[in-house]
């Protein structure tokens, strides 16, 4: 997701998902919501806390990160943790109500992950119903990078490099750097698992070579196999690169940033992974741009088209791949107004923020995103 985005994963007995879904509002106890009525495009502005705006280069304080079953969406308002059912917002029950987080993703069964931020963070999981969220034990969090999948794995790293994963509020699986890693590489995000269990991450670099003293800094993208096969270094995009999300297929999105430039370029990973990312290109109107989530099944990659936050020549825009042709723009909520996506769902909504015309920062989904979609002039 960092995060972000639809968790996948092995799917739940019928009987699992309708009791979830019960909790989370979805469905009633007499049996299934209504069939769902013909998509119709439209940016849906959701409840929020804030009333602050857009903050360039910076984490947004309203934010849909995470799309489940229905109507169920994740994320964070106000700087709070939060989730919606429809438009409607409801904050997570927190020991202390002046901590700042966020909802970092969804299953599809309810099942949400969450990070408490600063000094004391923590990883928690937490379902529509419950008088408190459940503290993840080892989940000394600092960043905003987590997921679950179906099967209620979270995975997630801790401040001493490592990553973890967790399953009914135990830590379950290690998630070691690769073989031939230079001395002293760390994990630094995990950031995705799929239905396999695949988890997705990145690893960082930092050493001296001992024969020529030489200074070796970078990341590389990691990907280790549900089966518990050894962790995989796939081939970086030459600079950092940003891995953020994988779908069904094993197709990995995120992004290549080269540093204090902020040249943010989109970059995808295809199976079986053996060769260089590809670049579908960045938006027309903006010279930089990321891939923040990816749908699930559909191939719909999702993110921000941005400026360097010293030369804005547009408002950063939400932006949409339908994995071929060019990169697309969604629409802003308000004319010369920022936006930004950062969660994709089979079903054609797409999750993030956006600016109205009175410049208040709002939580939005499009929904049929693909539908308004637009190559701008």
């Amino acid at each position: 997701m960092a995060g972000t985005r639809t968790s996948t994963g092995t799917r739940r007995t019928a009987a699992a998902a309708t009791a979830a879904l019960v909790l989370a509002g979805l469905v009633t106890a007499a049996g299934p919501a209504a069939a769902a009525p013909a998509c119709t495009p439209r940016i849906q502005v959701l409840g929020s806390i804030g009333s602050g705006g857009y903050q360039v280069g910076n984490r947004q304080t309203e934010m849909v990160l995470g799309l489940g079953a229905g109507n169920l969406s994740v994320g964070r308002s106000g700087g709070k943790p939060v989730y919606w059912t429809g438009t409607r917002l409801h904050k997570v029950p927190m020991p202390d109500a002046a901590l700042s987080g966020a909802v970092l993703a969804v299953n599809q069964g309810g099942l949400m992950v969450g990070a408490v931020y600063g000094a004391e963070g923590y990883l928690f999981t937490f379902r529509a119903g419950d008088a408190a969220v459940t503290r993840l034990p080892g989940s000394d969090f600092q960043s905003d990078d987590a997921d679950v999948n179906d099967a209620g794995y979270v995975v997630s790293r801790n401040r001493s490099g490592a990553g973890v994963v967790w399953k009914d509020g135990r830590k379950v699986r290690d998630l070691p750097v690769p073989a031939g890693a230079a001395p002293g590489t760390r994990i630094d995000l995990v950031t995705g698992i799929n239905t396999q269990g695949d988890v997705l991450g990145m690893a960082r670099e930092d050493y001296e070579v001992p024969e020529t003293g030489e200074h070796r800094e970078g990341t590389f993208p990691v990907l280790w196999p549900a089966d518990g096969g050894p962790a995989e270094a796939l081939a970086p995009t030459g600079h950092d690169s940003y891995v953020q999300d994988l779908d069904e297929s094993g197709r990995i999105v995120g992004y290549d940033w080269s540093g204090m430039a902020y040249r943010y370029t989109p970059a995808v990973w295809t199976p079986p992974h053996t060769g260089p990312a590809f670049f579908p290109g960045t938006l027309k109107t903006h010279p930089y741009g990321t891939f923040e989530a990816i749908s699930p099944t559909t191939g719909v990659s999702v993110g921000t088209a941005r400026f360097h936050p010293d030369e804005q020549t547009l408002p950063d825009q939400a932006q949409l791949w339908p994995g071929t042709g060019p990169v697309l723009a969604l629409p802003r909520l308000a004319a010369n107004q920022a936006g930004a996506a950062a969660s994709a769902a089979d079903d054609g909504r797409v999750g993030g923020a956006a600016v109205n015309a009175a410049g208040m920062l709002k939580p939005v989904i499009w929904t049929c995103a693909a539908q308004q979609a637009y190559l701008p002039e």
